[in-house]
């Protein structure tokens, strides 16, 4: 009786272990508000807005492309290459199988990072390089699942077919395709499975402006989950569930057989049809009627998503929009020349670093009719563009210390020593990027934040890894979320990322410490690799338009180089210091200037030691 009991309570924890994240998942897609801590009432505007989203739906559309392209193409490799092997004497099959076997046993993103190396070398990555690597992934399940009813069926009938006169495709169709077809189809559900499920290959052989649904949920986690995701994950597990209790059903001999195979049949059809639909729609809205397409690189949460969208009805150009998180990750991903970007927009050392390798296009200012919006002051601030020919400013701002008045008074963060100290442990959250984590250590350690000295920046590493534990997480985009929902009550952060945070929790505010800090100015660059200069000029002008450039303003709510905008924002706004820094709080700041190729390794290095503790 106890042994039972204990079996019942083991089971019953592992179920709720397993399944009460999803529960949370499933009623936070009916919460009006949009903190995961607090709850604001009962909608069902998350499961409209997910269907009104276009980047959901584009996801949505790509996976079902790829996932069911790539399947086909699998199987009918994978059974012929099935048919082969089975042909072949025994040491050639063992051979075959062990080759066939590798990409099962190989991990996923040595198989990705491998396959990326091979189509770089040939070929700019996007939608035909996913679905190569996805065909190719999916073949060796397709023969594991073939073979094994290759070698069941009597070869002999086969044969036998032929002699009576029937072609060798009609005795295929006649006598094998019936022996080995329960093989094949379970070859392409498990190809569908596989490549509905795949992230790591996918990550690293997409291209611009492809995203499916598992690359797409990955962008959104590290710069914040949109509510709508918990509708369209609530969705996705449902029908799943619907299709086991389905299939479970077959089993039940009070139930018609044939019946449940016609509803499975009926669903599988829906979604083929529906995804072809929603594939259609993608084609079309890609293509854009025209040839005419620019590809931009941005930081996370940058843009209004909605901005995009008039410029492609304006213009008829399409964009093709990649995000990244970290100026050296954008690095990296330009330098890797895997993808041709049009345009790009970073941090200024990155920008130096560029200028200084001849990486960037002169800007021809005099085809921006906006040009003149932009203010002047800004542009002579732009030191790391010495001549001002290379970029066009985009946003600016400052790095400092978001705090809840609830827990800390303003007297106590006007030095970086409140992140030093014990009080904070478990409360801090450290900003994610390599140059803003070791700039408040190198101030306290008493040198400037572009200090080079090796020994000096190993100083000022001890002083981040005596204060890590301490640090309940290091964010970026997330940072927000987490100081408005309190479940931190200290961060480290940029300027309009505390804006944003203010104004949805009264109890926060926003300093920069008396010994200075960064001031960062984000600019746009057009790359040596660009392909569509005039449409990327296009591009830039309409960010500089006067109206674009306030509505962008209030969606991403940094301080704004458009005059206009600078004028016509909320009066709130403008005397918010998270927003527009104070000129005194300017002049005691520096901006950030290129590292030498050495050092930028070094201080990678040591930045991967301190994540690593």
């Amino acid at each position: 009786m106890v042994k039972k009991t204990l079996s019942r309570i083991y089971i019953f924890l592992i179920f709720l272990f397993l399944y009460a994240p999803i529960l949370v998942l499933a009623v936070l897609s009916f919460n009006r508000s949009d903190s995961r801590v607090s709850w604001g009432g009962f909608t069902l505007s998350r499961y409209v807005a997910c269907f009104e989203s276009e980047s959901i739906m584009s996801a949505f559309a790509m996976t079902l492309e790829i996932t069911f392209c790539s399947a086909v193409i699998a199987t009918i490799i994978g059974t012929l290459a099935a048919m082969g092997i089975s042909s072949m004497k025994k040491r050639g099959q063992a051979i075959y199988l062990g080759a066939t076997n590798i990409p099962l046993l190989n991990a996923d993103i040595v198989t990705g990072i491998s396959m990326m190396l091979l189509f770089v070398r040939f070929t700019n990555l996007g939608f035909v390089t996913v679905l190569i690597a996805h065909i190719t992934f999916n073949i060796p399940y397709v023969i594991l699942n073939v073979l094994p009813k290759l070698k069941q069926a009597n070869r002999s009938t086969y044969e036998a077919a032929l002699d009576l006169g029937a072609s060798p495709v009609r005795a295929f169709f006649t006598v094998t395709w019936p022996e080995i077809r329960s093989g094949v189809f379970s070859g392409f559900l498990m190809a569908v499975t596989m490549s509905l499920d795949d992230f790591s290959i996918t990550y690293f052989t997409k291209g611009a402006g492809v995203n499916t649904l598992s690359t797409m949920l990955y962008a959104q986690l590290r710069k914040g989950i949109k509510p709508e995701l918990y509708a369209l994950s609530t969705i996705l597990f449902l029908t799943v569930l619907l299709l086991l209790i389905a299939t479970n059903i077959n089993g039940d001999k009070k139930v018609d057989n044939r019946l449940i195979r016609r509803v499975i049949s009926a669903v599988i059809m829906l979604a083929l049809f529906t995804g072809s639909v929603f594939v259609l729609v993608q084609q079309h809205r890609i293509s854009g009627g025209g040839n005419r397409t620019i590809t931009v690189l941005n930081y996370g949460k940058y843009i209004d998503e909605e901005l995009l969208d008039r410029f492609e009805r304006e213009t008829g150009i399409t964009v093709k929009y990649e995000e990244y998180e970290e100026p050296e990750e954008m690095y990296t991903k330009y330098k890797a020349g895997a993808i041709s970007y049009d345009l790009i927009c970073t941090s200024d050392y990155i920008i130096e670093k560029l200028i200084e390798e001849d990486e960037l296009l002169p800007i021809d200012d005099s085809q921006l009719t906006n040009y003149e919006n932009i203010d002047p002051t800004l542009i002579e601030m732009s030191t790391f563009d010495p001549s001002h020919q290379y970029t066009i400013p985009y946003f600016y701002g400052t790095l400092g210390i978001l705090y809840n008045t609830k827990d800390y008074s303003e007297d106590q963060v006007k030095s970086w020593d409140l992140i030093w100290d014990k009080q904070v442990s478990g409360h801090l959250i450290m900003t994610n990027s390599v140059r803003d984590a070791f700039s408040p250590a190198l101030i306290a350690c008493g040198y400037s934040i572009n200090d080079t000295d090796p020994a000096h920046l190993k100083e000022a590493q001890m002083v981040l890894s005596r204060q890590k534990p301490m640090v309940s997480a290091y964010y970026v985009d997330e940072t927000a979320n987490e100081m408005i929902a309190e479940n931190a009550s200290l961060a480290v952060c940029y300027s309009g990322e505390a804006a944003l945070a203010m104004d949805e929790n009264e109890h926060l505010k926003y300093i920069v410490p008396d010994e200075g800090s960064n001031l960062w100015i984000d600019s746009w660059f057009v790359p040596k690799s660009c392909r569509n200069y005039q449409d990327a000029l296009t591009f830039l002008d309409f960010l500089c338009d006067n109206e674009v450039a306030l509505q962008n303003f209030e969606y991403v709510y940094y301080a704004s180089p458009i005059l206009y905008v600078q004028t016509h924002m909320d009066i709130d706004d403008r005397l918010n210091s998270a927003i527009n820094p104070e000129s005194s709080v300017t002049h005691n700041c520096e901006v950030y200037r290129a590292l030498d190729n050495d050092t930028s390794a070094y201080l990678n290095t040591l930045w991967q030691e301190l994540k690593s503790q």
